[in-house]
């Protein structure tokens, strides 16, 4: 009796070509989330072409997934323990941080490894020149705006201004901006930050300081003034 040969495995190409279908994506769709081309996205998943570790590491970052999401086959019923996390915030027991741009107030931090960043943000920028480089990071974000109007920046689409009880929702590896509409002082805004990475928070607060020293170098009068300060967080 002739012993059934064992399935090979999945190509790169199968399981992209997969992942896509799995989120409906077109090909320009995968090509602007990741910023590989259409043309070699294409020979990536009929076979034609392949990609090294570190273009996959980069590739699973644009995407805001794990190595292990990205070469899921398919959807698997991975049942989830209850943890009963809970947290009650309010801005006196936040995580306060400042920056050139923004004055950041993160809440429920006592959580660690949390897959959501709800933060409560002041904006103070009013122009591209101001903000700097747009920013990109793992994940998605939802944007609420709770006074003033923002003017939101983003890669790939005109900038749109939202006024108070509008909400955006946008996939963070786009680059992205938000400022405070000229005819108003600051705009204060609820962000919440989704990612599977693991670490967000920490990432985010890497971007903070990176902006903060990217602002003292080219401060004319001098070293920056505003310094990033933390509040105390349970642990």
């Amino acid at each position: 009796m002739s012993v059934p040969s064992a399935t090979p495995p999945p190509t790169l190409g199968a399981l992209l070509r997969g992942l896509r279908g799995r989120e409906g994506w077109t090909l320009k769709e995968m090509s602007a989330r990741t910023g590989i081309p259409v043309s070699t996205l294409s020979k990536i998943e009929h076979d034609r072409l392949t990609l090294s570790y570190d273009k996959l590491q980069q590739l699973g970052q644009r995407l805001g997934m794990r190595m292990s999401e990205l070469f899921a086959e398919g959807e698997e019923d991975t049942a989830h323990p209850v943890t009963a996390r809970r947290s009650l915030g309010d801005i006196t027991r936040s995580v306060r941080v400042e920056t050139p741009n923004y004055d950041y107030h993160y809440l429920c931090t006592e959580l660690r490894r949390k897959r959501m960043v709800p933060v409560l943000t002041t904006i103070r920028a009013h122009s591209s020149e101001q903000f700097g480089d747009l920013v990109r990071h793992s994940g998605e974000e939802f944007l609420y705006v709770l006074s003033g109007k923002v003017v939101v920046h983003t890669e790939f689409y005109d900038p749109v201004t939202l006024e108070p009880g509008q909400a955006l929702y946008i996939d963070s590896s786009m680059g992205h901006a938000y400022l405070a509409a000229e005819d108003c002082e600051k705009a204060e805004v609820l962000a919440v930050m989704s990612s599977a990475e693991e670490e967000l928070m920490q990432s985010l607060l890497t971007i903070h300081e990176e902006q903060r020293l990217g602002a003292g170098a080219v401060n004319e009068n001098g070293p920056a003034t505003v310094t990033p300060r933390r509040g105390k967080a349970r642990k």
